[in-house]
């Protein structure tokens, strides 16, 4: 068998299949050590403070590279970064002013800009921008911000409404006020925050944050999540699944369709009988029952799939070819010197055809992970666990390619694609190696 897997290097698609399938497990094995499963959870679930300082439904940074344009990023000036300067007033207050200053370099505007602020106590602020060409526009005079707040300038709409009903984050940046405001205008900005305080209210933190077009290698949903989440932990999941319910389900296979056709009668019939009506049974509509009436939990899931699939077609296959196996000559040798049935079916029967067993269980992996990611995109799969799957529904929910999101469908989609491909590549090659009809083709 060892000798025969060596003629995989004979075969470039098998090559190619290989390496594909090699850098997804390494890519699955990087992930579960170096991106600990709870934190990905935490950052898949978000929730209020985890991913603020992200733009919504930006798109990849490598889309940059078929625009003209040089897309915004997102800029993020903390309060280390900014200019604090603190002034008695007397009476126990103080005048606070802070300016964050940033350089915009890009082509297009930003997706939104937000204040975000922690003080002691609630206060009162102004804030104002000073453009590059010296101009300084009021954003607000009278802000009440409580503790921890967030001013979002994008939705001010006194603001809108002063800048000729223009979002302020286009009419701030742009070379015109109005409906039509050109161009972004490139060069040095500040925002500056004032604000009088008790002098025992303390400013803890604070941070303007101008949000671009684009982030990240993998882009962000409606929630501002980076995808890079799902699509890492994607891998190790899916493989996982589908590696666990090949495992499960063809082996077992195997094993049953060999002790019914050793034994014959009574059990070969029973499990003849639960394969036929197990095939009946639309396998994927049984598991919308199951994850619709029990359990959502990926184990509950592979569980069922496995118990669903040890009754296959798989079952008539491998049947048909034990009860030829049977008829060798060494089968009735151990038969003469008294071994017994299970001695036989596990030292003699089984082993004969194991080499059968692998290509088909290499090619039946990808399906599995398929049957995954389906399950997911019909709102089905695991509530917790960020999947490819999960991405594809949430794309679809949120209308990602009606708003012209694409890369939110297409890269899951094309990696899904591709390890499908990868593991054809690999089990029919196997297949053309194990199986005497196809060598010499």
């Amino acid at each position: 068998m060892l000798k025969r897997l060596k003629e995989l290097g004979r075969y470039p698609s098998a090559v190619i299949g290989s390496i594909i399938l090699i850098v997804f497990v390494l890519f699955s094995v990087h992930t579960v050590l170096t991106f600990p499963y709870q934190e990905a959870i935490r950052l898949w679930k978000g929730g209020p403070g985890v991913w603020d300082d992200l733009p919504r439904r930006a798109k990849p940074v490598w889309y940059d590279w078929f625009t003209k344009d040089k897309l915004a990023r997102t800029i993020k000036v903390p309060l280390e970064d900014a200019h604090m300067t603190v002034v008695p007033l007397g009476d126990g207050r103080n005048r606070v002013e802070v300016v964050f200053p940033f350089e915009f370099t890009y082509d297009t505007f930003p997706k939104e800009i937000s204040l975000f602020t922690e003080m002691a106590e609630k206060v009162t602020i102004a804030a104002y921008m000073r453009r590059p060409h010296g101009d300084t526009i009021t954003l607000t005079e009278g802000k009440d911000l409580r503790a921890n707040d967030i001013y979002r300038i994008s939705q001010d709409q006194d603001l809108r409404y002063r800048l000729n009903e223009t979002l302020p984050h286009i009419g701030l940046f742009g070379e015109r006020m109005g409906r039509n405001p050109g161009k972004p205008v490139k060069g040095q900005y500040e925002v500056v925050m004032v604000g009088e305080m008790d002098a025992t209210n303390e400013l803890r933190s604070a941070e303007l944050v101008v949000y671009g077009q684009v982030h990240g290698w993998a882009g962000t949903d409606h929630l501002r999540r980076d995808l890079t989440v799902a699509l890492r932990w994607g891998a190790p999941i899916g493989l996982m699944f589908g590696v666990l319910a090949a495992v499960g389900s063809t082996i077992t296979t195997f094993i049953l369709a060999g002790i019914g056709a050793w034994f014959g009668g009574k059990v070969d019939a029973i499990f003849h009988r639960l394969t036929e009506v197990n095939m009946i049974l639309p396998l994927l509509v049984v598991l919308i029952m199951v994850g619709h009436f029990f359990s959502r939990s990926i184990w509950v899931i592979l569980g069922a799939v496995i118990l669903l699939s040890i009754f296959g077609s798989g079952m008539k296959t491998y049947r048909a070819m034990f009860l030829q196996a049977k008829e060798a000559p060494y089968i009735e040798a151990a038969q003469a010197y008294g071994a017994g049935n299970f001695r036989i079916i596990f030292r003699y029967l089984l082993p004969r055809l194991v080499p059968v067993l692998l290509p088909s269980f290499v090619t039946i992996i990808p399906s599995f992970v398929f049957l995954e990611a389906t399950l997911a995109v019909l709102g089905l799969g695991d509530p917790v666990l960020p999947t490819w799957g999960k991405i594809i529904h949430s794309a679809q929910a949120n209308e990602a390619l009606y708003m012209g999101d694409y890369y939110w469908v297409l890269i899951p989609s094309v990696i899904l694609i591709l390890i499908g491909f990868s593991f054809a590549l690999v089990g029919f090659t196997l297949d053309r190696i194990f199986n005497p009809r196809l060598r010499r083709l």
